[in-house]
């Protein structure tokens, strides 16, 4: 069943989640809500951000501006240039959708989407080497034929500049059924999913085959893969795993979220770890983009995502042994209700991660944001980010972004809608939030 609006107000969030257990105070201070989507005509939805901290530049990109479009910013979010349509995904014949966006430490800016062409579904991911002015180069990740599925693309480079991408890939497209929600997107009701990963070693320009991550290939029922990349090269993973129950029909029961690793580039993964109980499931349902994976400055890992049940939580554990062992979960939403929670992290220093949400919790989007230390517990309660409450019939994407400047310094992006004269109009807005402990 469709997830419906929630019912909780907004006061009501913060009161819950204000006992939930602060641990320690922190000071903050949130900077204005900027329209990073300004100038960029249709409905704009489904961002993604990535950031330069050695220049503090911020990079987003989403859906809009008649494909798939990029702005950045040069002055650490404070302002964005305008908008541009990411070469490679406008076409009259072109369907594009799940943008992704990651910086090498060259500078390198990498954008990567899913596109629909002559009955293929693939990514496609253009590179700039002027740190997003412009982007000269465009490759495609070609399907071994054109019966293929995919779905949902991540980036990650290496130290050695090494660029891999995973993807949702299905050997046979006809296999995959959905359920669409009327203010949301898709979620699968059957098919032969899997979690892909290619890697290119000369910037992106080709691409190496097809690696199976999820165990089980053709069906594992794997999806929505993201990734990081260690100092040391160690590739961190965390999926959605779905358990198909008929090789034939590929129904599926709901699904958990797992973690793995590779330590040889890509080549071979670890035996995913379940990260939760088993009876926390997502459901096949869920319409949005669900599973984060982060690491603070003293390499410790942070994964969040969002379960359904008898209510909807957003979770958050992390490991401190590079993913060998995972937290008890940390309770990062409210209690009660059916709200939707699109959950981001990023990692901080020492210890520290920043995780938020997107949730209709009080009847509207809204973003929030809140502080974790490992040694002390939460250090803020729920943040009210968004100054502009979304109209819950506008489709804000399935993704937000979050990323750190600083250890202390935390950029956010997300999609947000208003009715006009009965038209509903999407945007992407971007804030900055300095925590300074006290």
């Amino acid at each position: 069943m469709i997830k419906g609006l929630g019912a909780l107000a907004t006061a009501a969030v913060l009161a819950a989640l204000t006992t939930a257990g602060v641990a320690s105070a922190s000071t903050y201070a949130i900077g204005s809500n900027v329209t990073v989507s300004a100038g960029c005509s249709g409905q704009n939805a489904e961002v993604l951000q990535a950031v330069d901290r050695t220049l503090g530049y911020v990079y987003e990109e989403w859906m809009g501006c008649r494909g798939i479009a990029f702005a950045r910013s040069t002055d650490s979010g404070k302002t964005f240039g305008t908008p541009i349509s990411v070469p490679g995904s406008v076409g009259s014949n072109v369907n594009v959708w799940d943008p992704a966006v990651t910086v090498a430490p060259d500078g390198t800016v990498y954008a990567v989407f899913m596109i629909a062409r002559s009955s293929e579904y693939y990514p496609v991911i253009a590179a700039s080497f002027d740190h997003g002015v412009t982007f000269p180069q465009v490759a495609s990740l070609l399907p071994p034929d054109q019966k293929n599925w995919g779905d949902r693309p991540f980036l990650a480079v290496g130290p050695d500049g090494a660029v891999y991408v995973t993807w949702d890939y299905g050997p046979n497209r006809t296999s995959v059924t959905y359920l669409c929600a009327t203010n949301g997107s898709c979620a699968f009701a059957t098919g032969d999913l899997n979690v892909v990963m290619q890697k290119s070693t000369d910037r992106g320009r080709t691409w190496g085959p097809i690696v199976h991550v999820s165990p089980g290939f053709p069906a594992s029922g794997g999806d929505s893969a993201p990734l990081l990349v260690e100092p040391n090269g160690r590739i961190d993973l965390s999926y959605q795993g779905y358990h198909i129950t008929n090789t034939t029909t590929y129904t599926m029961d709901p699904a958990n979220t797992y973690f793995t690793s590779s330590t040889d580039g890509g080549a071979s993964w670890s035996k995913p770890v379940l990260l939760g109980p088993s009876d926390l499931t997502m459901s096949l349902s869920e319409w949005w983009i669900d599973g984060a994976v982060t690491s603070d400055s003293a390499g410790n890992l942070y994964a969040t995502w969002d379960t359904q049940g008898s209510e909807d939580t957003g979770w958050l554990s992390f490991s401190t042994d590079h993913g060998k062992r995972w937290s008890a979960l940390v309770r990062v939403t409210g209690s009660g209700g059916n709200a939707i929670h699109i959950m981001e992290v990023a990692g901080g220093g020492p210890g520290i991660a920043y995780v938020s949400w997107l949730t209709d919790a009080s009847g509207a989007y809204q973003l929030f944001v809140r502080a974790y230390s490992i040694t002390t517990g939460w250090l803020t309660p729920p943040i009210l980010v968004s100054t502009q409450s979304g109209d819950v019939s506008v489709w804000p994407g399935d993704t937000t972004g979050i990323s750190t400047l600083s250890d202390t310094r935390v950029v956010l992006s997300w999609g947000s809608g208003v009715v006009i004269n009965n038209q509903p109009k999407a945007e992407i807005f971007s804030a900055v939030v300095d925590f300074q402990p006290s």
